[in-house]
């Protein structure tokens, strides 16, 4: 897996998405107003994916399934993709 920071030419903001080895995105970063908070945040990633209590599993109203992994703060680090199953 990698991460991959970016600046949106729309809104001027720094986001990152960690990529699994095949490409495919599995969870995109709320946006930073910086590089720096962009780093900080995948930082965050780093350290909270590794604790299952960090994931706010969710179902979308189209029933797809996906989750949001929570910093310590609370605040949301980045959301995943949309899934067809749980699993």
């Amino acid at each position: 897996m990698k991460f991959e920071i970016f600046k949106s030419s729309k809104n001027k903001q720094f986001y990152f998405n960690l990529k699994a080895r095949n490409g495919q995105v599995i969870l995109t970063s709320e946006g930073y107003t910086n590089m720096s908070g962009a780093k900080a945040g995948v930082k965050s990633v780093v350290t909270n994916s590794k604790k299952g209590t960090q994931f706010d599993r969710k179902v979308a109203k189209n029933g797809k399934c996906y989750f949001n992994l929570i910093a310590a703060n609370k605040k949301i680090v980045g959301g995943s993709q949309r899934y067809a199953t749980e699993a």
